[in-house]
């Protein structure tokens, strides 16, 4: 996979991404999910993650979970709708894997997403991307 760092925070190409710092991958009509790198490293060390079990419903822009940090206590705000196939467990037990590999073994979630075309549309292609972190670091 291909990545190019903005300012020391990794973006991966090939992945579609949202404001409320999620990365989307598609996966064969399945959509795994994380949050991004710039995303944990804001956080720091996480301490404690929620998640709602496989089998529930997603709605885009609103939360189903939580991450907590040394800093503070954030929502997980789901970049699309549909519905939960696999929750990833290891990150439950483990948090500090979303610091250590939030695009890989820290994925979050594997759902069947209802309204995908509409869904992705709203979401940051890698190029979108790259342009958003550089005003946010531009901001400070």
């Amino acid at each position: 996979m291909q990545m190019v760092k903005v300012d020391g925070y990794e973006i991966p190409e090939g992945l579609y991404y949202s404001k409320d710092w999620f990365w989307v991958k598609m996966e064969g009509g399945k959509a795994k999910m994380g949050i991004t790198d710039y995303a944990q490293k804001q956080l720091r060390e996480i301490v404690f993650v929620e998640l709602p079990a496989a089998g529930g419903t997603l709605k885009a822009n609103e939360p189903f979970g939580s991450v907590e940090s040394v800093k503070a206590v954030s929502d997980l705000i789901s970049p699309l709708s549909g519905t939960i196939d696999q929750v990833n467990q290891d990150v439950t037990s483990k948090p500090e894997t979303l610091n250590e590999d939030p695009f890989g073994k820290g994925w979050l979630l594997i759902i069947t997403p209802s309204n995908l075309d509409a869904e992705l549309a709203a979401l940051m292609d890698f190029n979108k991307s790259i342009e958003w972190h550089k005003s946010l670091i531009a901001k400070g």
